[in-house]
């Protein structure tokens, strides 16, 4: 397998899939400008071209002979997931392009398309990939991110320096002077790792909210709620090619494919001067109300706060998400399924509260699959 590295000043790669001569030779006519463009006109021929080439963005249309657009786009991220993919069909709608982000896709464009569109699009993509590639890059080789916190605080240094000449932010500055300039950085750690991991932290992050007005959370409160629910499982960036889908599922409902992400989630958020509950949150998310969970065996209120809604809120997630590989529960069951685990798991209180939110919600928010812009 061929990989791609799409630095800044080199042309990039990109493979049009089209079962449409005419779109396919327009999208060629457009993109050898500025790109290196390679064609298929079905699944079978654009994997072989995927395998054999290095490319660094696919334009995928949704109707194949073949295949449907969105099977061979799952394909794609799972087994070449640093490869964007956008979009580029005639048969839309917003509940096949909410799935395609969802998947994994960059963007989503119409037939007939505008040029300048079009363009605007693949530069965008471009740039993402620049910092997932970089990203990745330093996951790989800053195991110093997770270690002591001095050496910690290094290694970030370098990471936001290069993010921010990657990025819209204005020097290494902006990626210091608050908590939230940090979640675009954040948020393409979780993405560089697995796309699909960024989508749980998402969905848990906006699981856990929903308790804050419910519990009478100070708005201060509320946000570090947020943010330490999106980052909760952050150590997990930590470990070397990681897969959501391959994250071991208790029957508890727990994610626990290495019990060691919470404490290195903690090392490794530790000189990023966040809310302490946001560190609470990563080092204490599962714990248990009975004693037995890790890193440290807290019992009860022991258990701060915040940790223990997000305990429930990503238990919930795992059980009701539908993801690759496994089969989401109907809310009912998931609720039968979670309220047995009152006063074992979780603190019952709480678990009462989080269960009547959920049955409140009209819908279900499909939104909450699309990680926050970066």
């Amino acid at each position: 397998m061929v990989t791609a590295s799409c630095q800044a000043g080199t042309q990039p790669t990109v493979l049009v899939i089209d079962d449409e001569a005419g779109p396919r030779d327009a999208l060629n006519v457009i993109l050898r400008t500025f790109c290196n463009v390679h064609s298929a006109e079905n699944a079978k021929t654009a994997l072989e071209v995927l395998h054999q080439e290095p490319i660094d963005v696919i334009t995928l249309d949704q109707k194949l002979p073949d295949r449907h657009g969105l099977d061979l786009l799952k394909d794609i991220k799972h087994h070449r997931p640093d490869v964007e993919v956008i979009i580029v069909t005639g048969y839309g709608s917003l509940k096949s392009a909410m799935e395609g982000i969802r998947q994994g896709a960059a963007g989503y464009l119409l037939k007939p398309f505008n040029v300048s569109e079009l363009t605007t699009l693949i530069q965008q993509t471009m740039d993402k990939k620049r910092r997932l590639d970089f990203l990745r890059h330093c996951l790989r080789t800053l195991p110093d991110l997770w270690g002591s916190e001095e050496k910690s605080a290094q290694a970030w240094d370098k990471v936001k320096t290069g993010y921010a000449s990657l990025s819209n932010a204005q020097g290494d500055a902006a990626l210091q002077q608050d908590d939230m300039n940090l979640l675009p950085l954040l948020s393409d750690i979780l993405e560089a790792t697995d796309r699909q991991l960024l989508n749980h932290s998402s969905r848990v992050s906006f699981h856990a909210t929903l308790m804050a007005t419910r519990l009478n959370l100070t708005s201060s409160e509320q946000k570090s709620l947020a943010l330490g629910a999106f980052l909760h499982d952050i150590g997990k960036t930590s470990l070397p090619s990681y897969r959501f889908s391959e994250d071991q599922i208790l029957p508890s409902g727990e994610a626990s494919l290495c019990r060691e992400h919470s404490d290195r989630g903690a090392r490794m958020i530790a000189p990023l001067d966040l809310p302490i509950e946001v560190g609470q949150i990563v080092t204490s998310h599962h714990e248990r109300w009975d004693g037995q969970g890790y890193p440290h065996g807290l019992r009860g209120t022991e258990i701060p706060l915040p940790a223990r809604i997000v305990g429930i809120a990503q238990t919930f997630d795992h059980l009701t998400a539908d993801t690759p590989g496994r089969i989401a529960l109907p809310l009912d069951v998931a609720i039968r399924h979670i309220s047995l685990q009152s006063h074992t798991h979780f603190d019952p209180l709480l678990l009462e509260f989080f269960i009547q939110v959920v049955k409140d919600l009209p819908i279900s928010s499909p939104v909450m699959d699309i990680a926050p812009a970066a």
